[in-house]
């Protein structure tokens, strides 16, 4: 009896394993496109090129595809709308994954339904950033000013709904004292509007404001991730100044339209995670400063799904939206 019972069960699995088995031997069977919901250049773009090296090892060529406007919303939109058979995939970021459905009437999709999460490649911090020349050392000072005179300092951002915009209203909620958001063209240029001390602070990635830290040129006084980075040690986190429940990371990843295949998705998450172990991607990660864990589809998914939450609900306090 035990052996005919271990019989049926073998033969139950074997049977269980045949569509998976058919999608592994048949996937890829085209070349695979990679959207990036943004224009050359920038983060995304390397996230791109990245995956397009991972994923090619599956056997087919990697198209990377820059499919810009509305804030990333039309690649979005785009993926979400593709046959979900692993062929065409998007570069997830916080903007379109989170802070986008969250300002937007009109985003046309919604980040968690609407897709199949594959794989998370990292997340980057911000540091609050001032002029070196500024009168304040600590964050505990900034606050400090600005309770005093309500409405006196101003910080930079690349326009409604950036990121930074969204830390300058996430810093508003949590301290209770008001900044004055002052709108650029992009991240960029607020920095060099702080540069030519046109405005009191901004938010930077470490990559791009650490050099000009170096060069004598700004200070940085607060970092909004979990925990300290080797980039510069001596930065505390928000949380350890005292500004309780704020943390503020950037994301990317790849995910593709709902309703992919499980057997597909796993085989990306896979080849995405074995790239991402490699020397070139280690050393681009250390480099960059940002923080890698690898996981599980799933658990790319319930990140997503919580960054989705935190920041509709910053938005909601703030009274953000747009049409």
């Amino acid at each position: 009896m035990c052996i005919r019972l271990a019989r049926l069960a073998a033969a139950a699995f074997i049977v269980t394993m045949m569509p998976v088995a058919a999608v592994a031997q048949t996937y890829p069977s085209q070349s695979i496109k990679i959207v990036v919901p943004t224009s050359p250049g920038g983060p995304n773009d390397i996230v791109a090129r990245f995956a397009a090296d991972f994923i090619g090892k599956l056997g087919q060529s990697v198209v990377v595809e820059n499919r810009s406007g509305a804030g990333g919303a039309l690649g979005a939109r785009e993926v979400a709308k593709a046959a979900p058979d692993g062929h065409t995939l998007l570069v997830a970021n916080t903007s379109t994954m989170a802070i986008n459905p969250a300002i937007s009437a009109n985003a046309g999709y919604d980040p968690v339904q609407s897709f199949a999460p594959v794989a998370k490649f990292w997340e980057a911090y911000q540091f609050l950033a001032v002029h070196a020349s500024s009168p304040w050392k600590t964050v505990g000072d900034l606050v400090a000013e600005a309770r005093g005179n309500p409405g006196k300092l101003n910080y930079a951002h690349g326009g409604t709904g950036n990121f930074q915009h969204m830390i300058g209203e996430l810093m508003m909620l949590r301290t209770g004292v008001r900044f004055v958001g002052v709108p650029f063209r992009g991240s960029s240029d607020s920095i060099n509007a702080l540069l030519g001390q046109v405005v009191h602070f901004t938010y930077a990635d470490g990559a791009v404001v650490m050099p000009l830290v170096q060069a004598g040129s700004m200070r940085v006084l607060g970092l909004t991730g979990a925990k300290r980075t080797a980039l510069a040690p001596e930065v505390p986190t928000m949380a350890e100044v005292g500004i309780a429940d704020f943390e503020a990371t950037s994301f990317f990843g790849i995910v593709a339209p709902a309703g992919t295949p499980d057997p597909i998705v796993r085989m990306l998450n896979a080849a995405i995670n074995e790239g991402l172990k490699s020397a070139k991607a280690q050393a681009l990660i250390t480099q960059m400063g940002v923080v890698s864990i690898q996981g599980s589809p799933e658990e790319f998914g319930a990140f997503i799904a919580a960054k989705s939450m935190q920041w509709r609900a910053v938005a909601v306090a703030a009274g953000i939206r747009t049409n």
